[in-house]
């Protein structure tokens, strides 16, 4: 009953910690542009501000519109529940894995697409084309790269593999593993909307991919969708993070171990933010018909990453 509880926990803190994650790295860019940018909090008070407005819905909307919040919000949600955020193994490693997590993300994914549709404008259309593109190439990255890091674990369980290769370090090292890690990491970009796959700060419309989607939102329908989209950028770098560099998650469930869990995830959380800042004021936005170029970059590396993983072990 302690577990599932600390599962539940788990969540409530992913919950808690992704709009500070987003307000992190939008603070950390604007002085890394000499400007003094928003508070770290600022995105809690946005997500405040949203539920608190009313809903506008286009005439031309139907129910899809109105429901894919939910599930986009849903299916993310359901992500923390079986990731190891914070301790390993998970009660839920029977029940979900590596493919569960990819297709709850896909599922998000194409709810959202659907509801960038539904309306029948012009930028929605041109927003959720863009994305199941991006999608096509970047899901299949994502199972191929946690692949490659699964084979030398002998499972596709995410908290098996975090207790493997805490039993071998050396595997961390590795070169399927380094290979995996930078797939993932440009997928990380482009799933979550960062620089150069897209721009999360652009008004742009000619060249949105995510926000072309969610223009017809509002209120509490956006607040949950914002809110979705900061708790996938946590989710991504939990992955990044505790499956290629797993030390400090907790295995005993004591509460030494836990405060320890929680201060590694904050601080590689802050470190890969720092990564994902530097890179956002370092490039500038691809063209779009360059992005596919980079994903099957990011595609190839995760081949090499499971053909290293296979011949290596």
């Amino acid at each position: 009953m302690v577990v599932y509880l600390l599962v539940v926990g788990q969540t409530l803190l992913a919950l808690a910690l992704a709009p500070g994650l987003v307000g992190f790295v939008r603070w950390l860019k604007a002085r890394l542009q000499n400007r003094r940018g928003a508070p770290i909090v600022q995105p809690y008070y946005e997500l405040r501000k949203l539920f608190g407005k009313d809903v506008v819905i286009s005439n031309n909307a139907s129910w899809l519109f109105r429901f894919a919040p939910y599930i986009v919000f849903g299916s993310t949600v359901a992500v923390t529940l079986l990731i190891p955020l914070i301790f390993a193994p998970l009660p839920f490693d029977s029940v979900g894995d590596l493919l569960v997590v990819v297709y709850l993300l896909l599922l998000g994914t194409f709810f959202l697409a659907l509801a960038g549709l539904d309306p029948g404008t012009a930028f929605g259309g041109m927003g959720a084309s863009r994305e199941m593109t991006v999608a096509a190439i970047a899901e299949p990255t994502i199972a191929l790269a946690i692949f490659g890091v699964a084979l030398g674990a002998g499972s596709t369980n995410l908290g098996r593999i975090v207790i493997q290769t805490l039993a071998d370090p050396a595997a961390a090292v590795r070169p399927g593993h380094i290979l995996a890690f930078a797939a993932l990491f440009i997928v990380t970009l482009a799933e979550t909307g960062r620089l150069p796959i897209d721009n999360p700060a652009t008004h742009l419309e000619l060249t949105m991919i995510h926000e072309a989607m969610i223009l017809e939102y509002s209120g509490r329908y956006l607040a949950l969708i914002e809110w979705a989209a900061s708790l996938k950028l946590l989710i991504f770098f939990t992955l990044l993070a505790n499956l290629f560099a797993p030390w400090g998650v907790a295995v005993a469930l004591t509460p030494t171990a836990l405060v320890v869990a929680l201060g590694a995830l904050v601080a590689k959380l802050a470190v890969l933010g720092i990564a994902v800042a530097v890179i956002e004021t370092r490039v500038a936005k691809l063209r779009l018909f360059r992005v596919p170029e980079l994903l099957g970059l990011s595609f190839v590396l995760a081949l090499l990453a499971v053909t290293s993983s296979f011949l290596l072990r």
